[in-house]
């Protein structure tokens, strides 16, 4: 310390003379290459809001699709995501959970910057004028998108941070505008003009196709966000108008109407949609790219980051198939860990309502089988008198009591797992085996034990249009249930292909899950929803926005429904920031999380 001291006493006097080599100011920004850097760096972001564990955590988990993996329920694994799946008992959510601050402590510096791009690019003289209003429309299209995934989550949140409504704010700010004259609502109303007049813009002024084998945006993306936006506006009792579905009608079916021009279609097999090696097929409107093998390109600082910008996906759904017992009760050689399983995480379970009911028919829809793994293969030969040879089945979950007979009845050498033994947070069955969500695989890591990988992770897809635009038709608008069946319809007669069928064996099974209008009501096309989409970050939000969140977590998912409470649709605000503010004020914090 004294010779600290000493050397601080000599160099007091000097003037300290810096010379940097690099630096951004404002200026940076008022250039056609500063410009599109910001609009890079927006699209960065969103590495945050999509494929970390802590922000699937927040949107898959405790909803009626997924509960807890077993490591979510011991303390060597899963302590960021634990209060998420259960809502309570001796973990209930709280403001410093983690998984909050993945999101919130990013994307406000991220909406600042938006506020930044569409502030100044209009000054930038040097720009091309399409290469600006492009810049613009992507720089709204995703504030807007950052603004949809905070307000479905928090509900009201700022959109002055410190200069104004939308405006770039340049200096740090203390206040926090989340109130007016009280309450909230006022600033909820300008989270929804602000997401509505962004999307509306971007659909109007995105190119009208994307780029086939990359996912810079397009107004099909801006058309479904925004049919998204009015949707969920629609069911918000202080805000709602009654022009909101007919206003997501018109956004979904423009759409719909015009797919040669906007490049978009659906895949004829439902499994290609979520294929490894299909990622930039023409159903996919939007994905938050990574690039495959590269974490340093990805912003990833290692393989083990399970935050951050790391995607996530490929491990946290997957079950712990090493420890499956084969025949004579050994191991089942070669259920060991391979990247194309994932990682053994056991985050996320699906419920036993995902898997029975919600996909109950599993024979007529492909949907099931395009989404779960249920059979894992040997990557070794027997030992010790098993007869399994490299390549052969190792174990399978046999998803009915009928099936698992089946298999039985034929003496095989591979482990049968019956429906009583897959695992559930409230069975706790010690093989922890259950159907693995295998729409994230990723074979390509570069080690199997890494938890990252590098696939695009999917935020907007062409079948999405269609149940938004069928939703509207069933509040009211367009050609009402009727019409909302025909748009069912498209899907379901999708979800009926199989390779290897004939013409009359799609149509035998179409006309076996086929709807009519007397079936569409909100909690079917909730059902229909899951069987399109479960686990793509969206369930919390969609439940939540629709007010269905409680209701059906009670309903289907026995380990969150003890604890759940109305309160629990929105999230609580970070504890961080309601200390980092100068003021305090307990009606900052969202209702039920003030103890």
């Amino acid at each position: 310390m004294l010779v600290m001291l000493a050397f601080t006493a000599l160099n007091c006097n000097k003037k300290l003379e810096e010379h940097p080599k690099t630096v951004f100011t404002v200026d940076f920004f008022k250039s056609p290459s500063g410009i599109q850097s910001a609009v890079t760096t927006l699209y960065s972001g969103m590495r945050y809001v999509y494929g970390p564990e802590p922000s699937l955590a927040i949107t898959v988990m405790g909803t009626d699709e997924f509960t807890g993996g077993d490591q979510v329920l011991i303390s060597t694994g899963g302590q960021y995501v634990r209060s998420f799946a259960l809502y309570g008992g001796p973990s209930p959510i709280q403001p410093s959970d983690g998984s909050l601050l993945n999101m919130w402590n990013t994307v406000f510096s991220l909406i600042n910057l938006a506020n930044g791009v569409v502030n100044i690019a209009p000054e930038v003289a040097a720009m091309p004028e399409n290469d600006r209003t492009t810049a613009i429309a992507e720089a709204r299209f995703l504030r807007g998108l950052y603004y949809l995934n905070l307000v479905g989550q928090f509900g009201a949140v700022p959109v002055d941070l410190g200069s104004g409504d939308l405006e770039f704010n340049q200096t740090p700010y203390p206040g926090f505008n989340i109130l007016i004259d009280g309450s909230k609502e006022g600033v909820l109303k300008k989270d929804f003009d602000a997401m509505i007049e962004d999307f509306t813009f971007a659909s109007q002024n995105l190119p009208d196709q994307r780029p086939s084998n990359a996912f810079r945006l397009s107004k099909a993306a801006a058309f479904m966000m925004l049919a998204r936006t009015y949707t969920f506006k629609g069911y918000n009792e202080a805000l709602k108008e009654s022009s909101d579905f007919q206003n997501a009608y018109a956004a979904a079916m423009e759409v719909i109407n015009n797919q040669s021009k906007y490049g978009v279609a659906l895949q004829q097999n439902f499994a290609d949609v979520n294929r490894q090696g299909t990622d930039y097929n023409s159903e996919i409107l939007y994905s938050v790219e990574r690039i495959p093998g590269d974490l340093n390109s990805n912003e990833v600082p290692n393989s083990t980051n399970t935050a951050g910008k790391g995607n996530n996906a490929s491990i946290v759904f997957a079950p712990d198939y090493t420890v499956a017992t084969g025949v004579k009760g050994q191991k089942a050689p070669g259920a060991a860990r391979q990247a194309l399983y994932g990682r053994p995480y056991r985050r996320f379970a699906p419920t036993l309502w995902l898997l029975n009911t919600c996909f109950a028919d599993k024979e007529n829809d492909s949907r099931f089988d395009g989404s779960f793994r249920t059979m894992w293969y040997t990557v070794e030969e027997g030992k010790d008198g098993n007869p399994i040879n490299y390549g052969d089945t190792a174990f399978v979950i046999a998803m009915t009591n009928t099936e698992a007979n089946a298999l039985l009845a034929k003496n095989p050498p591979y482990k049968v797992v019956t429906p009583s033994e897959i695992w559930t947070a409230q069975n706790k069955n010690p093989q922890n085996i259950y159907p693995y969500l295998k729409k994230f695989a990723d074979s390509t890591k570069n080690n199997y034990n890494d938890v990252v990988d590098g696939r695009p992770f999917k935020v907007a897809k062409f079948s999405e249009v269609y149940l938004l635009a069928a939703e509207a038709c069933l509040q009211g608008a367009g050609g009402g249930a009727g019409e909302a069946a025909e748009l069912i319809n498209v899907l379901k007669k999708r979800a009926a292909f199989r390779e290897g069928l004939s013409s009359g064996e799609i149509d035998d099974r179409y006309d076996a899950i086929k709807v009519s209008a007397s079936d569409i009501t909100l909690d079917f096309i909730l059902d229909e929803r899951s069987r399109e989409l479960c686990g793509e970050s969206i369930r919390f939000i969609d439940l939540a926005m629709r007010h269905k969140l409680v209701s059906r977590v009670q309903a289907f998912n026995p380990d969150a429904s003890p604890y759940i409470q109305p309160f629990n649709e929105k999230r609580p605000i970070p504890q961080s920031q309601l200390d980092a503010v100068t003021e305090k004020n307990p009606a900052y914090q969202n209702t039920g999380y003030n103890q």
